[in-house]
């Protein structure tokens, strides 16, 4: 039928415009990986407009609902998104070394954690638990020691792997799809119900 074989092309086509997007995001976490540096500022600075445009988006939703008792939260936190993304377009390697300090703290206190309670409470994941704890708490130290010029190319790493780690996501989405979508438009062209050649329907046996 034209329908079903029509809404199968479409279906087809979504699902490769989606695994091209993951080949693009791939090939955007390669280069950042190549270029750490340049992968920093860019993430700083898509982090400024994301909370200036959030800010200006929720300061708009505000003045809408002026007169209700959230009204005065809702500007004071529009207001604080607006100044913190001016502050980081402005000063987008400040921001970083700041935001690289902030990510070492939070590897080491999430890998001390977890290391004392893989030692005090030794369950069944001790091993796993453990492991993550040493290699946070090393994680941690690395990126303090090599502060501030860590922040160079530790937040550019990490957007880099998550760019990568997302295309390759959406690739096998993409790709998964379309031969799903290929075995069910194949099936519904050789016709009928499994079982029954040519797509005849069995027919009733008279009592």
């Amino acid at each position: 039928m034209a329908g079903p074989a029509a809404e199968g092309k479409k279906l087809s086509r979504s699902f490769g415009w989606l695994a091209l997007l993951g080949a693009l995001l791939v090939v955007a976490g390669v280069v950042g990986l190549v270029y750490t540096g340049v992968a920093t500022l860019t993430s700083m600075l898509l982090f400024g407009w994301l909370l200036l445009i959030g800010g200006i988006v929720g300061l708009l939703h505000a003045v809408e609902s002026r007169g209700t008792n959230f009204f005065w939260l809702g500007v004071v936190v529009a207001a604080l998104n607006i100044a913190a993304g001016v502050v980081v377009i402005r000063h987008p390697h400040g921001t970083a070394e700041a935001l690289t300090m902030f990510a070492a703290l939070l590897f080491l206190t999430g890998g001390l954690f977890r290391l004392v309670g893989s030692v005090v409470v030794r369950g069944p994941q001790f091993g796993w638990t453990l492991l993550q704890g040493v290699f946070g708490l090393l994680l941690g130290l690395l990126v303090l020691f090599d502060w501030p010029h860590s922040s160079l190319y530790v937040l550019g790493l990490f957007f880099s792997l998550a760019l990568l780690f997302d295309g390759l996501g959406l690739i096998a989405i993409g790709v998964g799809g379309r031969q799903v979508v290929s075995m069910v438009s194949d099936q519904q062209a050789s016709g009928g119900l499994p079982g029954t050649p040519g797509g005849e329907h069995p027919k009733r046996s008279r009592s």
